[in-house]
């Protein structure tokens, strides 16, 4: 299509395929042939094979996001949301994070918001659980996990201590099994610097609805992935559904029931909701409709990939469509960059198609899983595998060169095994002291202006109000985190409506 003069590319999203396509263009176009806005409510885009290690003190939590103006600075990056897109018009809504709502014109759309995660109406499961697709709740969880083991090391109430150890993970997929074996590894680590700690007082649990985890995989590897966490301890649940979490009381429909401190929800993920604002063709799913060459199907001038898109497997049967995963989503990115600028300059596009490498899983250091090209490896070698293939899928060299210093300095210093829990609120303990509930002071010579010449009040102007904010967000949190922990829970429930 022509445009008449140098065309505006909207991308909605940041993350894989966003952040993938927007760095292609910037390199490969030539001077004053496109602009790029790049709208993502981030500032960086989140390396998510990597979540499992930051939340285990592997890694810094810093180097596994990349900072999007830093390496986009060819283009237009506008924190926000977009509300609704009118296609027809080209025309996109956009909620900045600060300032009232404003409309964007653009030519071209890239429209890869993602997914969220996916949730059933378990009750109790809003107010206790927390997913994993975030760098927030990665962050979060580690903070949960020693906050958890230090409560237990100074409770005497026995079952206050049982429920402060006991871990539920929802969820037997990569980001489930990762995140758990990652976690457990590092609080076995961490019972030694606790003496009336042991890794068997902990009680670490998996539910799965289906009758395997890891579907990715073969079922032989499967199987051994169960095998290798019940050695350590880890209760596996299989064709097990979670039926309620009200109070943190955990009720499986296999008549178990127990009380947990923690909850991690990993069952999958949907497509963004943001999509059902648009005017473009989505499937019984939620997807966008796409065609092999990445472009909506049916619409001019509009492109997608990623999570949020059905995009045809050719690989496979007729009907087939891709996965959600980072592996498809960062090769689609660099066939959508492709065809878009083939087709600005007249040129032929091509489809996308790839067929499915394999899947690598780490289990904890030293441990891990691979099926890469029918080859399975098991244990080191499938770490080192793990290890080395998301070095090379990690962007730009600066980020490359952190994660190994990381690594580095982890043979020779054990992980830091402290919780900074007053991250979630750090404003608390301020407002604490700035408005106090009771006046410290009293007599008629007080200064005008505090409680004490305030006739029949004993409380500072605006104590109120601050104690309310606390006590709202003390009401989120899950019972029996710190309290500093709601307002991480109502961040957290904010970053799981969005994408990493």
């Amino acid at each position: 299509m022509g445009y008449g003069q140098a065309p505006h590319i909207l991308i909605v999203g940041g993350g894989y395929v966003g952040m993938y396509t927007a760095l292609r263009l910037q390199r490969k176009l030539h001077g004053g042939e496109a602009t790029i806005t790049v709208i993502e409510p981030n500032s960086y885009m989140t390396y998510q094979p990597f979540l499992p290690e930051a939340a285990a003190g592997n890694l810094e939590p810093r180097h596994v996001v990349v900072p999007l103006r830093k390496v986009l600075k060819g283009c237009r990056i506008v924190s926000g949301h977009v509300v609704t897109v009118s296609h027809e018009r080209r025309t996109a809504s956009v909620q900045p994070l600060l300032g009232e709502a404003f409309d964007l014109k653009y030519d071209i759309l890239v429209i890869c918001p993602g997914s969220v995660a996916r949730t059933l109406p378990i009750p109790g499961l809003a107010e206790q659980g927390i997913g994993f697709k975030s760098a927030a709740e990665a962050i979060y969880l580690r903070n949960q996990v020693i906050s958890r083991l230090d409560a237990a090391a100074s409770a005497t109430d026995s079952a206050v201590r049982r429920r402060a150890l006991t871990f539920l993970f929802i969820g037997g997929g990569y980001a489930g099994i990762e995140a758990l074996a990652e976690l457990e590894d590092m609080a076995r680590d961490a019972c030694s610097y606790y003496p009336d700690l042991e890794p068997a007082d902990m009680r670490w649990v998996l539910v799965e609805a289906t009758g395997r985890i890891l579907p990715e995989v073969s079922p032989g590897m499967g199987l051994y992935t169960v095998k290798q966490l019940e050695h350590r301890g880890i209760q596996v649940k299989l064709n097990t559904r979670v039926e309620s979490l009200l109070d943190g009381r955990v009720v499986l429909d296999d008549g178990d029931r127990f009380e947990a401190g923690t909850v991690v929800w990993t069952a999958g993920v949907k497509p963004n909701p943001m999509l059902e604002r648009t005017d473009l063709p989505l499937d019984d799913r939620g997807r966008l409709r796409a065609t092999a060459f990445l472009q909506v199907d049916g619409v001019a001038d509009a492109w997608t990939a990623g999570d949020c898109a059905a995009v045809p497997d050719l690989t496979k049967g007729e009907g087939a469509t891709t996965g959600p995963s980072a592996q498809h989503a960062v090769r689609q990115a660099r066939r959508l960059a492709e065809n878009l600028l083939a087709e600005l300059r007249h040129e032929p596009i091509k489809p996308y198609e790839h067929s499915y490498a394999g899947s690598v899983a780490s289990l904890g250091l030293h441990k891990g899983v691979a099926e890469v090209y029918g080859i399975r490896l098991r244990g080191w070698p499938a770490w080192l595998m793990h290890r080395t293939y998301h070095l090379s899928r990690v962007p730009t060299v600066n980020r490359k060169a952190r994660v190994v210093a990381d690594w580095s300095l982890a043979l020779f210093f054990r992980r830091e095994i402290v919780s900074l829990g007053s991250f979630a609120d750090p404003r608390a303990e301020f407002r604490r002291v700035a408005a106090p509930a009771t006046a410290p002071a009293t007599g008629t010579d007080a200064a005008p202006g505090t409680p004490a010449a305030l006739e029949g009040s004993t409380t500072y102007p605006g104590a109120d109000e601050a104690a309310g904010v606390d006590e709202a967000a003390a009401a989120s949190a899950p019972p029996g985190t710190p309290a500093p922990a709601a307002a991480a829970a109502e961040a957290n429930s904010q970053a799981a409506r969005h994408r990493s």
